[in-house]
């Protein structure tokens, strides 16, 4: 039987979670162009602790590196006892992805996962097989049910709110990189037994120089069962003005469970972010790409100080109840992500 058969469905971020899950960087020349190995592991380890004030951190290391993750944590500041590491060999940092996605029961709040299959964005950044296994491994490591997703599937490709809706992108999820033998209504099928989910809603495209080809996380994320905030980049010079006014008429069109329009919020575009001579021509910058804690919101920030002011200020405004923690993510951005592309929340079981 599916996950959704047994009662099984993906909880709101905004559930009182367990523990954030992190795979922490790997020395590898294909990262950041091997430049910047020590101010990123720094960084993890600032955000580490910052999600240590308020829960579980629970990090994807090889056994060998453990030691000095901890150090490089305690000199952050973290809470070590809300520090816990598992001998999980990664092949990169972005657990959002390759990590599992944590399902619920209704009935008993038993907690599971889902382990979909990871191809690193169609291919795009061999090898991932390490990366692959890690929701198998956790699976094990926690001693907790396993569902097969049975496809190829990231996590920063899907939003859920409490209702049963679903947010995604066709430019990912109906990409040939990922399931060339599947249509629109087969991946649908896999979403709802493995999620639970009811409504599927799909937006066209994502963002200049999204190395996924437009994951969900960077362009709109339900703040409510009836609200969503949504990138908007009004210059119309701006190579992502047109694809985000699209997708902000496509939310228009959308209907909550209720059937009446959804409050949706505009989060304006950071300005372009640049790295002379790097991959990337333009950084995939976004402020929706927030990670929601117990009790706080962890907003990136670009190093702008008018537009990082005013992110703080929007996000603010939709989570009154919750700290809000800023988090210099330029540095993390240059290699296509930002602080939800990083994590994975576990819900709390019960």
């Amino acid at each position: 039987m599916t996950a959704a058969e047994l009662g099984y469905f993906m909880p709101a971020e905004w559930t009182v979670q367990e523990a954030v899950w992190l795979s922490w960087p790997v020395s590898d020349p294909r990262h950041w162009a091997g430049r910047k190995q020590e101010v990123i592991g720094d960084k993890f380890a600032e955000i580490a602790a910052a999600i240590s004030r308020y829960e579980f951190v629970r990090i994807n290391a090889p056994g060998w590196n453990h030691d000095a993750i901890r150090v490089a944590c305690k000199c952050a500041g973290a809470d070590l006892g809300n520090i816990e590491l598992y001998d999980h060999p990664n092949n990169d940092v972005w657990c959002r992805d390759h990590g599992p996605t944590f399902v619920k029961q209704r009935q008993t709040s038993e907690v599971a996962l889902v382990d979909w299959g990871f191809n690193a964005w169609g291919g795009k950044f061999p090898p991932w097989d390490l990366d692959d296994a890690i929701p198998g491994k956790i699976a094990r490591s926690l001693d907790m049910r396993r569902f097969e997703g049975g496809m190829i599937l990231e996590g920063g490709a899907i939003e859920v709110n409490a209702v049963g809706q679903l947010l995604t992108t066709e430019a990912v999820l109906l990409n040939p990189n990922r399931n060339p033998q599947m249509d629109r209504a087969a991946v649908e099928g896999k979403l709802r037994d493995g999620l639970g989910v009811s409504e599927i809603l799909w937006l066209r495209g994502g963002i200049e120089g999204d190395d996924t080809d437009g994951h969900i996380d960077d362009l709109a994320r339900f703040v409510a069962d009836s609200a969503i905030v949504a990138c908007l980049d009004k210059d119309s010079s701006s190579p992502n003005h047109k694809i985000l006014m699209q997708n902000w008429r496509d939310l228009e069109n959308f209907r909550t469970v209720g059937g009446g329009r959804f409050d949706l919020i505009a989060m304006p575009m950071p300005e372009v972010c640049e790295v002379p001579g790097w991959r990337l021509p333009v950084l995939p910058a976004s402020y929706v790409n927030y990670l929601l804690i117990n009790n706080a919101v962890l907003v990136p920030q670009f190093r702008q100080r008018k537009n990082d002011q005013r992110a703080l200020a929007i996000i603010r405004e939709l989570f009154p109840d919750r700290e809000i923690v800023a988090i210099d993510c330029l540095d993390l951005v240059e290699e296509g992500g930002s602080l939800h592309c990083i994590s994975q929340q576990q819900p709390k079981q019960g």
